[in-house]
């Protein structure tokens, strides 16, 4: 059995709201053990059986299933996160919002960077392995060069954003 951590996009907002205990009841459901929610923002800790194509497959489709939503989710083998947090590139400060994109294809985040342009007194981002590192100052994760263009729609279903506060909390 592996331990993981999946990361679903676009929950709790937008209309779709899934409760974290309800969340948890599925992947148990699902047969995974040790299931754990973190947040109300759709990260859950768990150990299954399977390949990361299998787990994901089985995932969305429950969730698409029980939620009524297109569902879609990043799956991150839990040995991994400590390095992807541990990796991140930048200098942190109580000024600043620290985060990660994950992607479900390395072309999609290699798209994020594609030709664009960041103001590098203001926010900063560095490719790294299988996330893209993205730091802001507090208040500006809306409106910045890169946060525009993450939040274009043709990344709705290949990445995913989390604070870096929030992975430690996954781990």
């Amino acid at each position: 059995m592996a331990r993981w951590v999946a990361l679903l996009r676009g929950v709790n907002v937008n209309g779709i709201t899934i409760r974290s205990a309800e969340l948890a009841a599925l992947f148990r459901e699902l047969g995974y053990e040790d299931v754990r929610t973190v947040l109300a923002s759709g990260n859950v800790v768990f150990t299954a059986d399977g390949d990361a194509a299998t787990v994901t497959g089985a995932v969305e489709q429950a969730l698409r299933d029980r939620f009524g939503y297109d569902a879609w989710i990043v799956l991150v083998p839990h040995g991994r996160l400590a390095a992807i947090v541990d990796d991140f590139p930048f200098p942190s400060g109580p000024d600043r919002h620290d985060y990660v994109v994950f992607g479900s294809a390395a072309p999609a985040l290699d798209a994020l960077l594609v030709d664009l342009i960041v103001d590098e007194s203001t926010e900063r981002v560095a490719r790294g392995d299988g996330v893209v590192y993205w730091s802001c100052p507090k208040g500006s994760s809306t409106d910045t060069a890169f946060a525009k263009r993450a939040a274009a729609a043709r990344f709705k279903r290949t990445t995913t954003t989390r604070n870096t506060n929030t992975l430690r909390k996954l781990l």
